[in-house]
């Protein structure tokens, strides 16, 4: 049975972060698939179209690029049970793993059909610096039924709120740096590109 794993992300912008997360699960998972998404619980300052071709980029320019790495756009929803099941339509013989940031443990009780999403995926729950998972967040998605594996990954203290609010441009990988200049996405983006 093929063993995939399902990686969506908001991606606003992506961050190298994101890219370790990616080659990790390259190196653990038969098939990874990717995809951009737009999150209840957050706003968006690029469409979905444009995190999407920026992940592209992202998985592009990875070292030791592994070719079972996939972009597939077509998956992403506001809710995450309907991106697992056109998962499964598209690969009826396989076995997920959704892949979630350990910042979203909180609120994965309160997500849509949480209960039969977790009984078509397993969850890897990716540590993210700064943020502990905590034992009753952690209690509740197993008393409805979560199979739970942390992923013994050390992610770069990176985020893309980061990259945002800051402008710290070590958030961010080199090509992802240059296709948000060219496209001239963020606000802040076009009002130093004004100075200059």
């Amino acid at each position: 049975m093929t063993k995939i794993a399902l990686f969506g992300t908001s991606a606003d912008p992506p961050t190298s972060g994101h890219q370790a997360i990616i080659k990790w699960l390259s190196q653990h998972f038969d098939q990874v698939v990717v995809w951009a998404s737009d999150n209840p619980f957050k706003s968006h300052q690029t469409s979905l179209t444009q995190r999407s071709t920026m992940l592209l980029v992202l998985i592009q320019n990875l070292d030791d690029y592994q070719n079972n790495i996939y972009l597939h756009p077509e998956l992403s929803s506001r809710h995450t049970i309907e991106t697992v099941e056109r998962a499964r339509v598209k690969w009826p013989y396989s076995e997920f793993t959704l892949v979630v940031g350990s910042d979203l443990v909180k609120q994965l009780p309160h997500w849509y059909k949480i209960e039969e999403l977790l009984q078509q995926a397993r969850l890897l729950i990716v540590p993210r610096p700064g943020v502990a998972i905590e034992e009753a967040n952690w209690q509740k998605l197993m008393d409805i039924g979560a199979e739970i594996e942390i992923a013994p990954l050390e992610v770069p203290n990176v985020s893309s709120s980061g990259y945002r609010e800051q402008r710290d441009s070590r958030n961010i990988t080199p090509p992802i740096k240059d296709y948000i200049y060219r496209e001239r996405l963020y606000q802040w983006q076009d009002a130093n590109t004004e100075k200059v």
